[in-house]
């Protein structure tokens, strides 16, 4: 059984997906140990809480610089005794030291069909803005392990949604999670506790 440990900093929505997930065996072989947060706060906490997970918090500003904070998650996720790290709505930068210790064992779940849409600035509601301003007919979301290029790692699994006449960013938003992402990343998250994903010269096999 591996351990999975969530990253979270806000309402803890994709948290949720996985927490239904495990609880209807959707997730097989991986159990969510821990959520850790970057504002004490975050209603995700509280997620966690009902549902009997263990709770951390981590701020980045109270630490000097990047090298101590990546430090000080790296020793928090290893204390945790983290086999996985899945980033849900974290607004923290992970520096290389985390992404270093942890290769290809962090998935980060992204609002839009990488590369469209992603990379640094394209966070929550401005990608669905930017989508629209494009006048895209398909968006969706992405699964991907994270390195250390921002919306840059291998591709695990991506699922299309349809844009609608007279969406909002807020509209295509809720769309966007409820059919792509809370699909995919629980997914991608079971596949992983399997073993049954790969990365090989840059690219996932799903074996």
């Amino acid at each position: 059984m591996k351990n999975i440990v969530v990253l979270v900093s806000g309402g803890g929505t994709n948290l949720q997906a996985l927490i239904d997930a495990e609880k209807s065996g959707e997730i097989v072989n991986g159990k969510i140990t821990c959520v850790v947060s970057s504002n004490d706060k975050a209603y995700a906490l509280e997620r966690a809480r009902r549902n009997g997970i263990g709770t951390r918090v981590i701020k980045r500003k109270d630490f000097q610089c990047q090298r101590d904070y990546d430090n000080a998650l790296v020793t928090l996720l290893q204390e945790e005794k983290a086999d996985l790290i899945v980033l849900a709505g974290f607004m923290t930068i992970l520096g290389d030291g985390v992404i270093k210790a942890f290769e290809n064992r962090i998935i980060n779940i992204h609002p839009s069909l990488i590369p469209s849409f992603c990379g640094e600035g394209f966070y929550g509601l401005r990608v669905h803005e930017k989508a629209l301003e494009r006048g895209i007919k398909l968006t969706g979301a992405t699964a991907h392990f994270v390195n250390e290029i921002c919306d840059g790692g291998p591709i695990i699994m991506q699922k299309a949604v349809a844009v609608e006449n007279g969406d909002t960013p807020e509209i295509l938003q809720i769309r966007v999670m409820e059919q792509a992402e809370w699909k995919i990343l629980p997914q991608s998250v079971s596949l992983f506790c399997q073993d049954k994903l790969r990365v090989e010269n840059g690219k996932v096999i799903i074996l």
